[in-house]
């Protein structure tokens, strides 16, 4: 990709979801504006989630491991249309996110609203150089332990649990 992510367009949004702005990404992520984005949970066919980690040239979370993939909305696009998207585009793949949740975050970093999907494949991904640096499949336990541990994406984490949570399971 030789454009620069941060001229891209994405929508403003207000309490309720609704449209109130186009900006751009950057100016998005300078005043921390609230949008819209997706969440994605890659399993393989035995239940492991990949894991992945973010390249040091994100926007957000840079460097840090991730139990989800996913991105911002792109200005007027679907949450399906993104998810379908970002799988094709982060993993390489074109099997259909299934969408599992709507999801709120707030942080210091950043506000959105979304909409978690997950998708069933076994690889082999073809990772956007990027955005991924490395990725691996590991059980929900390791995931939870890594995540003690190691640098991960907040969003991520949250999402992750609460998936966990209407599952009425905790790894």
């Amino acid at each position: 990709m030789n454009a620069d992510p941060g001229n891209e367009f994405v929508d403003v949004i207000d309490a309720a979801g609704l449209t109130i702005a186009t900006v751009t990404r950057r100016e998005m992520r300078e005043r921390r504006l609230p949008h819209r984005c997706v969440y994605i949970l890659v399993f393989d066919r035995n239940g492991n989630l990949f894991v992945h980690l973010r390249t040091a040239t994100k926007d957000v979370y840079p460097s840090r491991w991730d139990v989800v993939g996913g991105g911002v909305l792109a200005a007027g696009e679907s949450f399906a249309e993104g998810a379908q998207r970002e799988v094709r585009k982060e993993l390489g793949v074109e099997t259909a996110p299934e969408p599992i949740l709507p999801f709120e975050h707030a942080d210091a970093s950043t506000g959105v609203r979304a909409w978690a999907y997950r998708i069933c494949h076994d690889g082999p991904f073809r990772l956007q150089p990027e955005e991924i640096v490395h990725g691996e499949f590991v059980t929900l336990q390791e995931a939870v332990a890594r995540s003690t541990r190691d640098p991960f994406c907040p969003d991520g984490l949250a999402v992750f649990a609460e998936y966990c949570k209407r599952l009425g399971s905790t790894p």
